[in-house]
Parts: C-alpha cells; structure tokens; sequence
C-alpha cells in the first residue's frame, strides 16, 4: 500500500483496514517482538497488583477483624512499594517503546516500499533515533500544559450539553493526531522540533474535520471493543460468584469467594491489558495513515515522484 496518497474521510478508514489486512500480521508480529518483554514484564506485576488488592479487600469484608487490613499493609508495605516502582519504572518505559513503535514501522515501510524488514531494522532505527524520542517526550510534556488547558476548557463546555459530549471524540483524536504526526515528521529527520510541532499543526488544519473525526472515531470504536471484551471475564466471574454464595453461607467460603474475585480480577485486567495493546495500535496505524495522507497533500511527494520515475524513462 502506499502511505503518500491523498485520501478523503471514507479513505481513511477504508485504506486503515486494508493496510490490516495487507501487512497487519507483520505489523503485530513485530510489535510483539519488540515490546513482549516489557508487556510480559507489565503483566506480571499488574498480576500481583491484583492479588495483593484482592486480599486486601476482601480480607476485609470477609474477616469480622476491623483490623485485618491494617495488618495486611503493615506486613507488605514494602512489597507494595517495590511492586509500585517496577511498575512505574517499567511503565514509562514500555510506553514511550509502545509510542513510537507505530512512526518507526511506518517510516521503515514508507522507506522499504512495503514491510520487506525485520526486527534487527526496527531496532537499528530506535537507537538511532532513541535521543530524539526522548527529546520529543520532555518537549511534548512541556506543549501539553497549554494544549491540556485548551482542551480542558473546550471539554467542559461541550459535556454541558448532550450534543457537545458526543463531540468529546474529536478533542481527544485532534491531541492524540497532533503528538503523533509531530513524532513522524521529527525522526524523517528534516525538522528540529518546534518546527515538527507546527508543521503537525499546519497538516491537521488543511483537513481538519476529515483527520480528526476519523481519529475520533478510531478512538470511540477502540473504546467500546475494549469495554465489550473485558466483560466477558466479569460476567462469568459474576456468574461463578453468585453460584458459590447460593450453595452455601458465604461467611463459610470466604476463601472461595476470594478466590473467585482473584482470578476474575486478574482476568479481567490480563484481558483488558492486551486488547488495549492491540488496539492501541490500530488507532496509531489509523493516525499514520491520516498523517502521511496529508502530508502528500501538502507536498506532492508520492506524485512528484512518480513525474521523475516518467522523466528518467524517457
């Protein structure tokens, strides 16, 4: 597929899907690769978040010991510390990887004429550009104390209304398409930063409703399918949880109660953590798509160089 091509609303969606469908499988098979660990890592630790929350709780309720909790945290405060620096450290740096692994694949693709690469090119090309991802990351923190304030304003007028809220998808696909078309053109390595911030800007305004209300609505679909899915544990857990209360007295099983919110807790969040992944990328692909689109109609590129290859063959 190429990436260089004037599209209109309809096209973006269109063209997202059929890049799925074309490439989607390599794209998701190096996003494994290059994030499995950290996610692996994440995962892991969001397992014993939910146990150790798990225990707390329902230790609580099905102990008549006021104290039980109390007990619990003094004897694993540090546990609880660790796992929260892990977590935290792990974190940021799973997802400024996951961030920018969308604007790297791209540029390879965009590059290569196709997903003709491996994981050793990805690689090679996020530590080329490992400083300017982190120069991007401190600059963006420091646009987003305005951007959030603008945008904040611009929320809460539009949740007064009923209308205004359904029209919340656009502010969060336009903040989300403005970051993201800035990292892309800042590792094409043309522009210095502030100079990609406003050139994101200048793309995003030449077809504003068209690229915003697709991300929008990538956004709004990723949002329903991830909730869809996450219910799925819960309500078999639900399910499993009212069948052990009616065979017996609950204050007799509260092992088995706490046992059964455990696993559905931590489904729950397994699930949830892994479908976000996936469609985090999706909504990112459909943002690349939207970006290189406007790009190529500001600069012609794909078009001028289809006049060269006539050119050179004449």
């Amino acid at each position: 597929m190429e990436l260089y091509k004037s599209r209109g609303f309809g096209e973006f969606f269109q063209d997202t899907f059929a890049f799925l469908k074309q490439s989607g499988k390599h794209l998701f098979k190096q996003f494994f690769i290059v994030n499995g660990i950290f996610l692996i890592i994440l995962m892991v630790l969001g397992y014993f978040f939910s146990k150790f929350y798990t225990d707390i709780v329902f230790g609580g309720l099905m102990s008549n010991n006021p104290s039980v909790v109390d007990d619990y945290m003094n004897e694993n405060m540090g546990i609880f510390i660790v796992l929260i620096i892990l977590f935290c450290t792990v974190g940021l740096i799973a997802g400024v990887v996951s961030y920018s692994f969308v604007p790297i694949y791209l540029k390879l693709y965009s590059e290569r004429g196709g997903s003709n690469f491996e994981t050793r090119d990805i690689v090679d090309l996020y530590k080329k550009h490992i400083g300017k991802i982190f120069i991007f990351l401190v600059c963006a923190i420091l646009v987003s104390i305005p951007l959030m304030i603008v945008c904040g304003v611009a929320m809460f007028l539009l949740v007064i209304t009923i209308i205004g809220m359904l029209l919340l998808p656009l502010v969060i696909g336009f903040v989300a398409l403005f970051y993201q078309s800035t990292l892309i053109e800042y590792i094409e390595d043309k522009k210095g930063i502030w100079e990609c911030f406003g050139y994101a800007w200048t793309l995003i305004s030449s077809k504003f409703w068209a690229a915003i209300g697709s991300v929008g609505i990538f956004f709004l679909m990723s949002y329903i399918v991830q909730n869809i899915i996450a219910l799925i544990p819960y309500i078999f857990g639900m399910a499993s949880l009212f069948t052990t209360i009616e065979q017996g007295d609950t204050m007799n099983n509260p092992q088995e109660i706490a046992g059964t919110m455990t696993v559905m807790m931590i489904a729950i969040f397994l699930l949830t953590f892994l479908v976000s992944s996936i469609l985090n990328v999706i909504v990112q692909l459909n943002q690349g798509i939207v970006f290189y689109s406007l790009k190529e109609d500001n600069e012609n590129i794909n078009t001028k160089s289809i006049i060269d290859q006539i050119g050179s063959g004449e």
